[in-house]
């Protein structure tokens, strides 16, 4: 069961976590700029939680264990997540989920909703807790390593997912390469014939490290297969602001091919905004119901699908791993598959 905690009280935070039967909890910290007022709040939530599970506890529990026999308390997950609308983040923290259930671990989501100063913060609080272990779903992987470092001197245990931080700064980095991910999506637009003598446009967002990554790979192989770039809009990784800049996109440049999307905003975006009927097709990332439609109806022709899901899984697994003395892998690589109308069936399930 997960627990939307809000802006209560800490005390009322704490007391409804005796209520659950699911160790997995998300939180939305409030956004403190004032550091002193930030860590009396967090002190003032830890010493709620040791009063109140203190009451909470008969005295009598077996301390729950994971598949190691550790007491499941010394695996204490903090997660901050970019945000909890879109599919490919929700898919994710299923996984996370999932997966802490299984280990016997505790998980607390923090959700930044788009905001990397928030998103540092959330982290802030983890440490401050006292989390064991931190999964971080970075929206600025530059932006973000302070706090990151700060935990791991603490010495948590830290995974990345989907976004790779530099190198050395957490244990594990668990996703696709992204860089590469981009050119394999550009190899497929060449081999499809759809490349040479096309003109086509971008909508990224630029506020994502990774997202940018995707962009320039893909330009890159399919400008030097003869495709020629119009130009780029930004729809800021928020589906409203992609479907604007979309429209604007097409209304500016109506002789597009195609319309290359970095991510499921810009994507979910292009697919509200574009014609079906039209001759700009939308090759991009990341599936929804709205993008199966769209492949559905001609106007998606191919999408890059992740398994976000698997890489909650593969993230929770290899922080409990480590917390039990096993040494970090450094990489786990979940691979990607170009999805077509020729296989899109298989995906049809998972977003009804």
């Amino acid at each position: 069961m997960v627990r939307d905690a809000g802006r209560g009280t800490a005390l009322d935070q704490v007391v409804s976590l005796c209520l659950q039967s699911q160790p997995t909890t998300v939180i939305d910290f409030p956004r403190n700029e004032d550091p002193m007022t930030r860590h009396l709040g967090v002190a003032a939530l830890a010493t709620a939680a040791t009063l109140t599970m203190t009451a909470c506890s008969t005295g009598n529990e077996e301390p729950a264990t994971g598949a190691s026999g550790e007491a499941a308390e010394e695996c204490v997950i903090g997660m901050t997540q970019i945000n909890q609308t879109a599919t490919f983040f929700t898919q994710m923290n299923e996984g996370a989920q999932e997966a802490a259930e299984e280990a016997g671990c505790e998980l607390q989501i923090a959700n930044a909703n788009n905001d990397s100063a928030k998103q540092n913060s959330d982290i802030e609080n983890f440490v401050s807790q006292g989390v064991t272990g931190l999964i971080v779903v970075a929206i600025d992987v530059n932006g973000v390593l302070p706090a990151v470092q700060q935990a791991t001197q603490q010495g948590i245990r830290t995974v990345a997912i989907d976004a790779e931080l530099e190198e050395g700064a957490v244990d594990t980095f668990v996703g696709v390469d992204n860089e590469a991910a981009g050119e394999q999506a550009g190899q497929w637009v060449v081999d499809a014939g759809l490349a040479e003598g096309a003109s086509y446009g971008v909508v990224d967002a630029r506020n994502s490290f990774i997202q940018n990554q995707r962009e320039d790979s893909f330009r890159a192989v399919v400008d030097a297969a003869g495709a020629t770039f119009a130009q780029a809009v930004d729809g800021e990784n928020v589906q409203e602001q992609a479907a604007t800049a979309a429209q604007n996109l097409v209304t500016a440049q109506p002789d597009l091919a195609f319309v290359y999307t970095t991510g499921e905003p810009a994507t979910v975006g292009a697919v509200a905004a574009l014609d079906p009927a039209g001759s700009t097709k939308v090759i991009g990332w990341d599936l929804t119901a709205e993008v199966i439609a769209g492949i559905d109806s001609g106007l998606v022709t191919a999408v890059v699908q992740q398994d976000p899901r698997q890489e909650g899984i593969e993230a929770v697994n290899e922080l409990a791993a480590v917390l039990d003395g096993e040494e970090p892998a450094g990489f786990i690589d979940v691979p990607i598959t170009i999805v077509t109308s020729e296989n899109v069936d298989e995906y049809r399930e998972i977003f009804e």
